[in-house]
């Protein structure tokens, strides 16, 4: 085996361009995989985790159907005389989940499930002086709404607490409150579809990162908005849940929807457009990734091929002197596993720098996301994949030359 090796590596060190560019064909496919895919993999975290930081892993609500069949649509088939009625005005049915603090309570109870938090929401104007803002108000228990998404660290300004000492306490996103020229302590007129007035201080001012959530939305305390809409105590329109497993919410929501008789909707559901993407991006990420390796792969299989035919008389000479075809074979495959293992580890290399490169350039999202440069995921099975899989293409690209190399009759050879 030491002789065999020894034979291998002299042979490389003899034609050290072509074993520089078939080491350099892997490194860059290997270095581009870990790039494309610590970028794109960064990117579907980010969304990921900046979705589910503002949605729950599961919504109970009532849902609004269709317009019921009334009696003047069951006409018997040959009726002399039938009355029409067109435009019927839909009719005035209520949003709200009956005895929702009682199932949000129940819930509390259920072993897979985080935290609970019923909530009471409002499409509402925001009046300013001359500046009419369209948005929406929702009533919350703002202790429990905390433990689901984390307020308290998503606050630019204020307290959470504040909210609770004080009956119209607002805390308000950071987009919408800019467009008021609001800032804590200030108060803000807020009216509802129906007309209602109702004067709020801006005690908190929030920011999830999302613009369509930072720009519309304002919390305060549930029984604030159950007055302003002239509602009792026990009135809720949604329930918020947060799961510790959040990808069983599709299988738990079915459950609970039996159970409650009231529309679940799980994330994946909510979400199932950008979920859609993330998919998209994989495959691409994955497609254009391997398709580089197997580049790269077929740059060593020529390269392989042509020293084989550069190497006839030696392989002869060496069949000759007594080596068998599994040596010979073994003589290729070593450097082709040579070349694939010293392109596999600067690929790392170079991809790990690349990706530190790209993770610090700045980049500006217009308010739409919380992210000040790319976004980078460095998990280690991707670098673990890219070794393995480089492994592979090289073996497999000098497995076919090798096995020619080990047939060749050296008798034919020597004779010319």
């Amino acid at each position: 085996m030491r002789l065999t090796l020894q034979i291998a590596f002299t042979q490389m060190m003899a034609r050290k361009k072509q074993t520089a560019v078939a080491t350099l064909g892997v490194t860059f496919g290997i270095g581009m995989f870990i790039l494309m895919v610590s970028f794109m993999t960064g990117i579907n975290i980010l969304l990921e985790e900046t979705m589910l930081s503002a949605t729950p892993h599961i919504r109970i609500y009532h849902e609004v159907k269709a317009s019921k069949t009334s009696i003047i649509d069951e006409v018997q088939t040959g009726a002399q005389f039938m009355n029409v009625v067109h435009h019927i005005k839909p009719k005035d049915e209520k949003l709200n989940v009956k005895n929702g603090l009682m199932i949000a309570e129940n819930l509390r109870q259920e072993p897979e499930v985080l935290g609970v938090s019923p909530q009471l929401t409002s499409q509402v104007f925001y009046n300013f002086g001359p500046i009419q803002l369209n948005g929406s108000l929702m009533g919350v228990q703002i202790l429990e709404e905390n433990k689901l998404f984390d307020l308290r660290s998503k606050l630019v300004a204020g307290r959470i607490e504040d909210v609770l000492a004080s009956h119209n306490g607002l805390l308000m996103g950071v987009g919408l409150a800019k467009k008021l020229n609001m800032k804590v302590g200030d108060k803000v007129t807020i009216s509802t579809p129906k007309g209602t007035l109702k004067l709020m201080q801006v005690v908190g001012i929030f920011k999830y990162g999302i613009g369509a959530i930072d720009d519309v939305r304002s919390y305060t305390n549930l029984p604030t908005v159950q007055k302003i809409l002239g509602k009792d105590s026990r009135y809720v329109t949604d329930i918020s849940l947060k799961l510790k497993d959040y990808y069983q919410a599709k299988r738990i929501a079915q459950i609970y929807e039996k159970k409650y008789e009231y529309k679940c909707e799980d994330w994946e559901t909510a979400n199932a457009t950008i979920l859609v993407s993330f998919t998209l991006r994989n495959i691409i990420t994955y497609t254009v990734s391997i398709t580089l390796l197997v580049v790269a792969g077929f740059g060593i299989y020529n390269i392989m091929n042509m020293t084989i035919y550069e190497k006839m008389k030696d392989i002869a000479i060496l069949k000759a002197m007594g080596f068998a075809g599994g040596d010979v074979r073994e003589i290729f495959l070593i450097q082709a596993l040579t070349i694939g293992f010293m392109g596999a580890a600067t690929g790392l290399m170079l991809g790990f720098i690349l990706s530190v490169w790209v993770g610090t350039i700045p980049f500006d999202s217009g308010g739409f996301l919380a992210m000040n440069t790319f976004p980078i995921n460095y998990d280690i099975r991707y670098y673990i994949i890219g070794f393995v899989f480089s492994i592979l293409t090289t073996f497999l690209a000098g497995l076919f030359p090798s096995i020619r190399a080990s047939k060749i009759d050296p008798i034919q050879i020597l004779r010319g």
